[in-house]
């Protein structure tokens, strides 16, 4: 074997072993971050308008800071469509904390005027909600958490006697 051989297997056999450092920079072992729709808040409730706040916690179990650029959402209430829509509200949490982020949403009720009113009349009965959405994380390199919560509100909470 010549020393121009046996260069190019030392050279070749070097490049494969620094290679497989290289894959390390890519491997991702964060955990994905934890979203709770905590509260829903009635602002406003007109005939053809209603506006409610959303409030939300964003839990980040890492052990480095999460850039949090937006949420994309759509909610149904029981089967129809509430509100969908998107908030562009950038905020930081810090390792291994908490942090508190509202999404205002406006929503017209008129076309299931009639499901709603039967739905409120029941002020004991809870009514199904579905939370769908996107976490937009990250600054260069994006990492959007798929969310998807099902809960219930109680009419009667939201209405005053």
């Amino acid at each position: 074997m010549s020393h121009q051989q046996r260069a190019l297997r030392i050279v070749t056999l070097f490049m494969l072993l620094s290679l497989s450092g290289c894959a390390s920079w890519f491997a991702n072992d964060t955990l994905d971050p934890q979203v709770h729709l905590l509260k829903v808040e009635v602002v406003r409730a007109k005939l053809l308008e209603q506006k409610f706040m959303l409030y939300f916690r964003v839990d980040n179990p890492n052990d480095s800071d999460l850039t949090v650029r937006g949420l994309v959402y759509r909610i149904h209430l029981n089967e129809f469509l509430l509100a969908e829509g998107e908030s562009s509200k950038w905020f930081t949490v810090d390792p291994k904390s908490s942090s508190y982020f509202e999404v205002p949403i406006r929503t017209n009720l008129w076309q299931h005027l009639r499901e709603v009113v039967k739905m409120l009349k029941k002020r004991d009965q809870p009514i199904p909600y579905h939370l769908e959405g996107e976490l937009k994380t990250g600054i260069f390199i994006g990492n959007d958490v798929h969310l998807a919560r099902y809960g219930e509100i109680i009419p009667g909470d939201f209405i005053p006697e």
